[in-house]
């Protein structure tokens, strides 16, 4: 576990090959995202890590559900009894209604080479027995219920990567937590800086490429992805944007 304070009020967790973000405004903490079902322990970790008790967490926001980014919401919610807020659709991916998530032939595939071999025995090792993981709990965002919490958000539906991905803008200290639909590194992916990532973890390749780009638009100074550290940003500069075809 790593912890980096990006902004006044932020705080970006990397753990097992992925990324959860701790936003305190003193009052309490708002979790966006909660890494893999093994993280767990680090996310609980990591509110005590800046000062915070469990008790603070006012709300766990989801970018999506994928189980890299919903391992500890669990445990999250029976300690806290916090609310967990995602895209209107996302909800019934958090819920299981459907899976969109890379295939089990996809994860074989990338057994052809070192960083790929490595990859996968991370991943096996941070999900076993939880691939049933879900969140029941997950409700719809609402914009003055965000705008409310520690930090204060906005969400940006940023469809592809799942169909209901939604990333959040924080504008008081413009800040932008991208989820998987930016990031700026992965394990499989040789390119440094902002990028898709790889198609085969992408729902709908082409909303992906289109949410990237209405990213990059945001007028955010710091982005924080779900994976790869966290990145300045000139707003009035163009981002270029690293698609792996």
């Amino acid at each position: 576990m790593k912890i980096d304070q990006v902004s006044d009020s932020v705080y970006v967790v990397a753990g097992t090959n992925v990324n959860w973000a701790l936003i305190s405004d003193g009052s309490g903490v708002t979790v966006v995202d909660a890494g893999y079902p093994a993280d767990t322990g680090a996310v609980l970790g990591s509110i005590r890590e800046i000062g915070h008790e469990i008790a603070d967490v006012a709300a766990i926001l989801l970018t999506h559900a994928h189980l890299d980014h919903i391992g500890a919401i669990a445990t999250l919610v029976e300690q806290t009894g916090a609310p967990v807020y995602t895209g209107a659709e996302e909800v019934r991916h958090a819920k299981r209604e459907y899976l969109q998530q890379i295939t089990p032939a996809e994860m074989v595939r990338q057994l052809g080479n070192r960083a790929g071999r490595r990859w996968v025995r991370q991943t096996a090792l941070a999900v076993a027995g939880h691939l049933r993981t879900r969140v029941p709990s997950a409700t719809a965002t609402q914009d003055a219920v965000l705008a409310a919490l520690p930090g204060g958000f906005v969400a940006v539906p940023t469809p592809g990567h799942t169909s209901g991905h939604t990333a959040y803008l924080m504008p008081s200290e413009s800040v932008l937590f991208s989820g998987d639909a930016l990031v700026t590194a992965h394990p499989l992916s040789r390119h440094a800086g902002a990028q898709l990532l790889p198609p085969f973890f992408n729902h709908d390749e082409d909303e992906t490429l289109g949410s990237a780009q209405l990213l990059a638009t945001q007028p955010a100074r710091t982005i924080v992805p779900g994976h790869g550290p966290a990145a300045s940003h000139d707003p009035d500069q163009p981002l270029r944007i690293f698609h792996q075809h």
